[in-house]
């Protein structure tokens, strides 16, 4: 069907905004897949890219290191408490597949080996087979079932039965995940989770309460805590981790997407020391593991920039503000009957509506186009995830073309 559908060929961008090549413009309300930070061409980080490339372009990572490289370590590990170490690699994806390898690994050195991951339902963390071994998005993810990792699956604590709160619905999935861990915890090396947002899944938002559970959780039977904040990382959700909502601190935590602000793939997996000194001694406890383009240089650059200025400019603040006042803007909408449900973390917001024909969510979106303002999908659920220094005016343009869009198609 998607054979039908006429793609958009993007041209250029300035800040919130796509340009195609009929001249049209479109608000980028979803960030081009949620990794847009200040907007697109951001001076700063434009200057930064031209700056290295000027000296490096390229060099391996294996055997060697540049000066961007570092500096970004430093950079993220300053950016969180608790975490010690920075390995890189190069998309959400494959740093999810370092994780879990890492923390298998970290388990045969430690002395057990532990062959079995635990995750959610509706989890995503990307399409690599690890990845999808930890998935729980059937649509995604069931194909491949003969050829994955052991897992064992519990409920998502984001999705609750009607009238049923947050914390009520963390309760149950808590103690879903207690009866596991009794029954299987000494064969878990890690449990897996996107804290405090399920994205792919439909912005499914749960209590902090799981997240500090599962923290307890794994440390009581010797597992690891293995956060993914490839959506959820660099203020998304408000603070600049979507842990810290639960004053947590996980042993394994994946980053990507808007770590360079959008301009150039790079992602990385952070470790406690006590994880990486598992890995010292002898040459059979190396990690073998490695990108021919982990750390580029140009990469490093963009996303030094990227997070110098989230830090000038007070990001986490910034979202904040954003966070609250979408909501206010879109309070009007939730109580459209077309609207099943708005689900929002920060400036991640998942808008939930009525299914009233084959693909409403895209056709809801198709309608905000028309508006111009670009919007994505997640199956009914129309999701909104705009830069993060938006400004007012352009927040009032993609919350009035999404209302009027789902008017035009659901009503």
């Amino acid at each position: 069907m998607w054979l039908e559908d006429e793609p958009t060929v993007v041209d250029r961008a300035e800040g919130p905004w796509l340009y195609d090549t009929d001249g049209r413009k479109y608000l980028d309300g979803v960030s081009s897949l949620w990794v847009t930070t200040f907007g697109h061409r951001t001076p700063e980080i434009d200057a930064a890219i031209i700056a290295q490339l000027g000296k490096l372009d390229h060099s391996t990572f294996l055997g060697a290191t540049h000066t961007p490289g570092i500096e970004l370590a430093e950079k993220l590990l300053a950016l969180t408490p608790g975490l010690d170490k920075v390995f890189y690699a190069g998309d959400g994806s494959s740093a999810v597949e370092a994780g879990l390898k890492i923390a298998y690994q970290y388990s045969v050195q430690s002395g057990q080996p532990r062959p079995l991951f635990v995750h959610l339902s509706e989890a995503y963390h990307g399409d690599t087979l690890g990845a999808v071994s930890v998935g729980g998005m059937k649509l995604f993810h069931a194909t491949y079932r003969p050829l994955l990792l052991k897992t064992a699956t519990v409920g998502s604590p984001g999705l609750r039965a009607p009238g049923q709160t947050p914390v009520e619905r963390a309760a149950e999935v808590i103690k879903e995940l207690e009866a596991v861990m009794a029954a299987q915890g000494d064969q878990v090396c890690a449990i897996v989770l996107e804290p405090m947002v399920q994205a792919a899944a439909g912005m499914l938002t749960y209590d902090a309460s799981f997240l500090k559970a599962a923290r307890g959780l794994a440390t009581r039977y010797g597992a690891l805590l293995m956060v993914d904040e490839v959506a959820t990382g660099i203020a998304r959700t408000g603070p600049m981790w979507a842990h810290q909502h639960a004053g947590i601190t996980p042993d394994l935590l994946t980053c990507g997407k808007g770590i360079t602000a959008g301009y150039l793939p790079l992602s990385a997996v952070l470790a406690t020391d006590e994880v990486y000194s598992a890995f010292l001694g002898a040459p059979e406890k190396t990690f073998f593991h490695g990108h021919t383009y982990t750390a580029n240089p140009l990469a490093c650059a963009a996303a030094n920039a990227n997070l110098t200025l989230a830090v000038e400019r007070d990001l986490p603040g910034q979202v904040a503000v954003l966070g609250v006042r979408l909501a206010d803007l879109l309070k009007p909408v939730g109580d459209r009957d077309g609207v099943v449900e708005i689900r929002q973390l920060g400036a991640m917001i998942g808008v939930e509506v009525a299914s009233v024909r084959h693909r409403t969510g895209f056709e809801v979106c198709r309608a905000a186009r028309r508006r111009g303002v670009w919007l994505r999908p997640l199956g009914d659920t129309v999701i909104l995830m705009p830069p993060l220094t938006l400004g007012e005016a352009e927040q009032n343009l993609m919350v009035e073309a999404l209302a009027e869009a789902i008017d035009e198609v659901v009503r």
